[in-house]
């Protein structure tokens, strides 16, 4: 019987697609495939969440999933086109109104990122109301080590674009913003970057959280934490550990690339 390597594991590639149709479906089936995951994880909470990616062709629009829409069934087909208006340019579905307000000030303060990802994971949210940044006390969290801000003023539900603009402004030039009271939110050049941030940190919480309720967690000096973020906080490690996942997924559920 012949085999069918259709979706079977691919070796990490640096190559970037040479066309802006070939960057928009590169772009669309990983947001697509981080959807799914953050389903398989359980970071799904009722309409709540929501991962963006600029589009490559037009720098004031991004794709998002559509209001709800649960993150197991996504596909590419299903994915909406939005811009800084508000307005859906591709799409039938409606657009979360605080997907909107927060990403478009995001990405509008950020130009150097591609994507951004937001939850209601359980670890993260419950991490959030420490109003406090996450501690390096495992090598995986100095990944956001001196790389993250925290978002110090709950006000409810995000429903206006000057809250979105003022939790862009706490994020700064960080790749991870913990929202007080209402979880995380990451940041990065590549949706695989992005999402695999936004994974990492929510079970960095969980570590944390753990740690803190069994006794006092030994932090990392801060030397040696800084050289761990340079080794496993970059871009590329980020986009690097999203690929398993990614091929994982694929292998999976293959009509997520519908």
């Amino acid at each position: 019987m012949a085999s069918n390597d259709t979706h079977r594991p691919q070796q990490f590639s640096f190559d970037a697609p040479d066309t802006v149709e070939a960057q928009r479906l590169h772009i669309q089936q990983r947001l697509a495939a981080a959807f799914r995951l953050f389903g398989r994880f359980g970071f799904g909470e009722g309409v709540a969440g929501h991962i963006t990616a600029r589009d490559p062709e037009h720098a004031d629009r991004f794709w998002v999933n559509p209001f709800g829409m649960n993150f197991r069934q996504i596909r590419v087909s299903d994915l909406i086109c939005v811009d800084h208006g508000g307005n859906v340019v591709v799409g039938d579905w409606p657009v979360n109104i605080a997907a909107f307000a927060i990403h478009s000030q995001v990405h509008a303060a950020r130009p150097d990122i591609t994507a951004a990802a937001h939850s209601h994971a359980v670890h993260g949210r419950s991490f959030s109301s420490l109003g406090q940044t996450l501690a390096p006390i495992t090598q995986d969290a100095c990944a956001f080590y001196g790389d993250q801000a925290v978002f110090d003023d709950f006000t409810g539900v995000v429903e206006a674009t000057a809250e979105g603009r003022r939790i862009a402004e706490a994020l700064g030039d960080k790749k991870l913003a913990i929202l007080r009271n209402h979880g995380m939110l990451t940041v990065g050049e590549s949706v695989d970057a992005a999402a695999w941030w936004f994974i990492s940190a929510d079970r960095s919480a969980q570590a944390q959280l753990m740690a803190m309720a069994a006794g006092k967690p030994t932090e990392i000096d801060p030397e040696t934490a800084e050289l761990t973020h340079s080794q496993v906080g970059t871009e590329i490690a980020g986009q690097f550990s999203f690929h398993p996942l990614w091929s994982w997924i694929v292998s999976e559920e293959p009509d997520l690339l519908d």
